[in-house]
């Protein structure tokens, strides 16, 4: 074999790494970024809720008890996001993030439950005004999630095929974690309202 022949198998050798490794850098930015995608969402869901715990103390002012556990789950909520964002696709940080979301998420439903007991509050424009966009921020949270996790897919995939795999560990490449739901069915229920 002549020298030439391996300059050029090494050459290759070398450009096939360096294209492994590209790859997998720009799939785990895609889904860092596609976390920060959910990140602006939960950050905007979390700045609504001041706003609407202050429109319906005026009409509920003795559901103090409520108030205060939505407030200490929004807390919750913003410091699980905040490490989480710290470390995108990290499963302790994913699991803490979803669990406080699901912990807010319940108050607000309890929070929402009882102001259907005050007609006031209920047509007030105020607070049809933030459910209408905690509802439209839902729903971005919702689809900012999916693609997230159709990000992370992809990157693990890539990270777990042959040759791919072979170097991933070397190259410090670690799984990411999807971001699942961690309630179960029945507690993903509509929250029912009987008069």
């Amino acid at each position: 074999m002549s020298s030439g022949i391996v300059i050029a198998l090494l050459a290759a050798l070398a450009f096939w790494l360096v294209s492994v490794y590209n790859g997998l850098v720009t799939l785990r930015n895609r889904y860092r970024n596609a976390f920060a995608q959910i990140d602006v969402q939960l950050k905007r869901r979390h700045d609504l809720i001041p706003n609407l715990i202050e429109t319906a103390k005026g009409f509920m002012a003795h559901e103090r008890a409520t108030f205060e556990a939505v407030v200490q789950a929004r807390n919750r909520a913003v410091q699980a996001g905040a490490a989480a964002s710290a470390q995108p696709g990290d499963a302790n940080a994913m699991q803490a993030l979803v669990q406080a979301e699901s912990a807010l998420g319940g108050t607000l439903g309890r929070l929402f439950a009882l102001s259907e007991a005050y007609p006031e509050l209920k047509s007030d424009q105020n607070m049809l005004g933030l459910q209408e966009e905690l509802g439209s921020t839902e729903n971005r949270i919702a689809f900012a999630r999916q693609a997230f996790n159709d990000e992370v897919t992809e990157y693990n995939t890539r990270r777990e095929v042959f040759p791919d795999r072979l170097f991933t560990g070397v190259f410090g490449f670690e799984p990411a974690n999807l971001m699942a739901a961690t309630e179960s069915a029945d507690e993903r229920q509509p929250v029912k309202v009987s008069f």
